[in-house]
């Protein structure tokens, strides 16, 4: 697959493709109640209701130098944060609502200090814009609104007008991409045309013209694919699930970027107890890096500012395996089909230095079996520690019981597993440097 040419687009995916791994921040009012940034909608909370969030608003821990330091120390590269999620609440200065952070207790910006915090340590930056808006009075009460059910629904929809929305919505975008600079990645989340009554998709977005905005005011943004456009899109983003292989479109590849959550949440959930380990992270961003793609791994502060403390654990321990093992993940891909992948590994291939990365899974025990491999390595190691790892051929004997062919290659590997969550073989392929 690496070897095929992927879908082209306007957005600048040099970058993209060679850092491959960044941070989501869900972060907005449902930090207070700490039970899902849906809990809006999943308890059908009214905006009176709602409001004691805004109300009390007041993350005065917050240091975004300690974010910044958190993602670059994990090995992110780039992150990505809601400037305005589905409540509809804002986290920069709008002047086209009174429904944002400067109106809080408070007072101040949160998302200039950010951009600049992490702009400071070499990270790229990406918006999360949502196109639902669940506090705008002219958004029209669909099937997911939390309203849904009010038996005043019908008659609030009359007053209600989505053409006014539309403008409200183009507006806000035009200032995430006029007051911050660059903006590198932009999301916008979500449409869903088919979905019930009111359903809402690239009409009542006006998609085709915000499209055209974006790419006038910011012409080498990464797009999502959230809009509702068969072509106005830059990345895939498939979310919660580990696709099985390079995402096609049409039969061809294109670029793409998976979003998971350290646990089943995006905004803070103080009582979500399904978080993931070091390890599986750790092999979740080997998956995706091994079939083309980029992770983006989210956190989500608390009403204080501060990043949950099991989130800076994983990331601290994401970070001490990425020091030593970060050149099987930056500038890698997909492994050529020639590559057969060994069994419980993932490959990863570089096509500049031409070194292949074999992530072992599962450790096997002193031998690992490469099908097809001879006269292709010319050394090989452990990357962890640059200690060399045997590379042989099988006896007759050995053939015969592995059912082997004459092309099969075997590493010597140690019985005891080198103290890494991920163990990575770096192999040198013959006349490569």
């Amino acid at each position: 697959m690496s070897d095929r040419p992927v879908r082209e687009s306007p957005g600048d995916r040099s970058w993209f493709v060679r850092d491959r791994f960044g941070m989501f921040i869900h972060w907005g009012l449902y930090a207070l109640p700490a039970r899902h940034e849906w809990v809006k909608n999943q308890e059908e909370i009214p905006d009176e209701v709602y409001q004691r969030y805004f109300d009390r608003f007041d993350p005065d821990l917050y240091d975004p130098g300690v974010w910044a330091d958190a993602a670059a120390g994990a090995g992110m590269r780039y992150f990505v944060v809601t400037s305005k999620h589905h409540e509809g609440f804002c986290l920069w200065d709008s002047a086209l609502t009174d429904y944002k952070v400067t109106r809080t207790p408070y007072g101040r910006d949160l998302l200039g200090p950010m951009v600049d915090a992490f702009r400071s340590r070499g990270m790229r930056v990406g918006f999360y814009h949502s196109l639902i808006d669940w506090h705008h009075p002219d958004f029209v009460i669909d099937d997911i609104h939390p309203q849904r059910n009010h038996p005043e629904r019908e008659a609030m929809n009359r007053t209600r007008d989505q053409s006014r929305y539309v403008e409200y919505l183009h507006g806000q975008v035009r200032e995430l991409l006029t007051r911050f600079g660059r903006i590198d990645v932009l999301w916008c989340d979500f449409s869903y045309p088919g979905r019930g009554r009111d359903g809402k998709g690239r009409d009542q977005w006006d998609s085709p013209r915000l499209y055209r905005t974006i790419r006038e005011l910011q012409p080498r943004v990464l797009l999502n694919d959230r809009m509702d456009l068969d072509d106005g899109w830059d990345i895939k983003t498939p979310e919660q699930w580990q696709p099985q292989g390079w995402i096609e479109v049409d039969g061809m590849p294109v670029t793409w970027e998976a979003c998971q959550t350290f646990s089943g949440s995006w905004g803070y959930h103080r009582d979500e107890a399904s978080w993931k380990s070091v390890g599986q992270l750790i092999r979740m961003l080997a998956d995706t890096v091994s079939k083309g793609g980029n992770l983006l791994l989210n956190v989500g502060p608390t009403g204080r500012g501060e990043l949950d403390h099991r989130a800076l654990e994983r990331l601290r321990g994401i970070g001490a395996w990425m020091r030593r093992h970060g050149r099987s993940i930056y500038g890698c891909t997909q492994a050529p089909a020639e590559f057969a992948v060994p069994q419980d590994c993932r490959l990863t291939w570089n096509p500049d230095t031409r070194r292949l990365y074999v992530h072992v899974f599962a450790w096997p025990f002193r031998h690992l079996h490469l099908r097809g491999y001879r006269g292709k390595v010319a050394y090989a190691q452990l990357l962890s520690d640059a200690s060399e790892v045997a590379v042989t051929g099988l006896s007759d004997h050995q053939a015969r019981m592995e059912r082997a062919g004459p092309d099969d290659l075997v590493l010597e590997l140690p019985v005891q597993q080198p103290d890494a969550e991920v163990s990575v073989i770096e192999l040198f392929l013959t006349g490569a440097r």
